[in-house]
């Protein structure tokens, strides 16, 4: 089970040939009141592997969540145009840190296995126009941190570092894995 309303995460998981059913967590995203990015991504993760497994006592549920960290400051979803541009607008030419946290839960055992998978990218010192062309053709706003890299976002970043490189997409695959096989699930 991915839980999951994102269809950039389905097609992540999609990759890895595996069966799987998608539902929608229903969790409140808001971040709690001094909580770092890494934590309240990583905390997401778990609530929305738990919420799905509470209605599916025989699964491995899957819990995803992204949070962008620009200096301390947490970038979520932007919603609008006015917040993508304000989020852009922050980022230009400075390092933003993805962090995008995978849980699996087996709801029977109730063991849940969770990760951060931090991705470092540095955006380029784009501009003004930049921005709204790349907001017009990709209207990322569903997208933490309003940047959609897999599309034409490619074109903002300088540089990108990560040990799983699905993770800025918005679901670490290698991590993943690794967490199924733990489960006795066959990947490959």
């Amino acid at each position: 089970m991915l839980a999951s309303s994102s269809p950039y995460r389905r097609e992540l998981l999609a990759r890895l040939r595996l069966e799987f059913e998608v539902k929608t967590p229903g969790v409140n995203e808001t971040a709690l009141r001094g909580e770092a990015a890494g934590a309240t991504a990583l905390r997401l993760a778990q609530a929305k592997a738990r919420a799905v497994g509470a209605k599916f006592p025989r699964a491995l549920v899957i819990g995803c969540d992204q949070v962008a960290e620009l200096g301390g400051t947490c970038l979520g979803k932007p919603g609008s145009h006015g917040n993508a541009v304000a989020q852009l607008k922050a980022m230009r030419g400075k390092t933003v840190v993805f962090h995008t946290a995978v849980a699996l839960l087996n709801s029977q055992t109730g063991m849940m296995q969770a990760a951060d998978v931090p991705t470092t990218v540095l955006f380029r010192d784009y501009s003004d126009s930049e921005i709204e062309r790349y907001l017009e053709v990709e209207q990322p706003y569903d997208c933490a941190g309003s940047a959609k890299i897999e599309g034409l976002g490619i074109v903002l970043v300088e540089r990108v570092g990560s040990d799983d490189p699905s993770a800025l997409i918005g679901l670490p695959l290698m991590r993943l894995a690794a967490m199924l096989r733990a489960e006795g699930v066959a990947v490959v």
